[in-house]
């Protein structure tokens, strides 16, 4: 594993896995950054030569007066798929990273080998129920003054608290979070206390950018039609941030996409459930690498 950074109008961290043969880049979540992938990058090395981006405004990459969008995110690793992987990859998004891998699968795809969609980001299906605290938490996120509220709150609990925080959120179990990737986080959100209350900034920014495309499906759904790659997803049954009738409204929207659906699992299964995560992910990553080294040959 090897910290790297790549200048794209400011600097952009990622953490290259090693690997060989076609690009596998790994996009976190909203607030998240290349150790979401940590119980699962080395293994995904074998298939592929494997690299994480840290988004601006996430991990090691600093917004720097660039701003956190989902949009600005999505052209950033247009240009980091030009800079790095080279060649047409396979983009493998959880939760944010994953409505963003899909935008950039429609804006750009000839850049886009394959999607491997974890918990994506998507809009609520009709009917599906609300989870009280999740709802509370990202209304208030979103509202104007009260969001720089609870950031600043977030903040005076302390990093490690915050970790434990998210993890409780987005796992079902998260005793079940191997103990050496929570401290990872732990640390890295040490790092970033350090840089000021822009952290608190860059992830409102996200968050309402998000959810302002979240709330017009319709728009979404015709991005979703106009995709040519083929898609894995990947939705833990107990996820309480997208709930599980979203991702099954995704997969009845492009029926030739395959959905696996993990019991008993959270919005983060590479995190919450590494192996079954992989026992679903690698055999799917194995048969498109066959069929694109085949098409290469021909």
């Amino acid at each position: 594993m090897e910290r790297r950074t790549v200048d794209l109008e400011g600097p952009v961290h990622y953490v290259d896995f090693g690997g060989s043969g076609r690009p596998i880049v790994l996009v976190h979540g909203l607030g998240g950054s290349h150790v979401n992938w940590l119980a699962v990058a080395p293994r995904l090395a074998r298939l592929g030569r494997v690299v994480a981006i840290d988004l601006a405004g996430h991990g090691r990459t600093p917004s720097l007066g660039r701003t956190a969008t989902v949009e600005a995110n999505r052209r950033l690793l247009g240009r980091f798929l030009d800079e790095i992987a080279r060649e047409p990859a396979v983009l493998v998004g959880n939760s944010m990273g994953g409505y963003i891998v899909l935008t950039e699968a429609a804006a750009e795809p000839d850049k886009v080998a394959a999607l491997v969609l974890v918990d994506p980001a998507v809009p609520r299906a009709p009917g599906a129920p609300f989870d009280r605290r999740v709802l509370a938490f990202f209304a208030g996120l979103v509202l104007p003054g009260f969001g720089a509220a609870m950031m600043r709150r977030r903040a005076r609990l302390g990093p490690e608290h915050a970790v434990r925080e998210t993890l409780a959120m987005c796992c079902v179990d998260p005793s079940r979070v191997d103990q050496d990737v929570v401290a990872a986080h732990i640390e890295l959100a040490r790092e970033r206390a350090g840089y000021g209350s822009v952290v608190g900034r860059d992830f409102l920014v996200a968050v309402r950018s998000l959810t302002a495309r979240l709330v017009r499906p319709k728009r979404f759904f015709a991005m979703v039609e106009t995709i040519r790659a083929p898609a894995l997803i990947v939705e833990g049954e107990r996820d309480r941030l997208v709930r599980v009738e979203a991702a099954r409204a995704l997969a009845a929207a492009r029926p030739d996409w395959q959905i696996e659906v993990l019991p008993d699992i959270g919005h983060v299964p590479q995190l919450e459930a590494p192996e079954r995560f992989l026992a679903v992910v690698e055999p799917w990553l194995r048969e498109r690498v066959a069929v694109s080294r085949r098409a290469s040959i021909q």
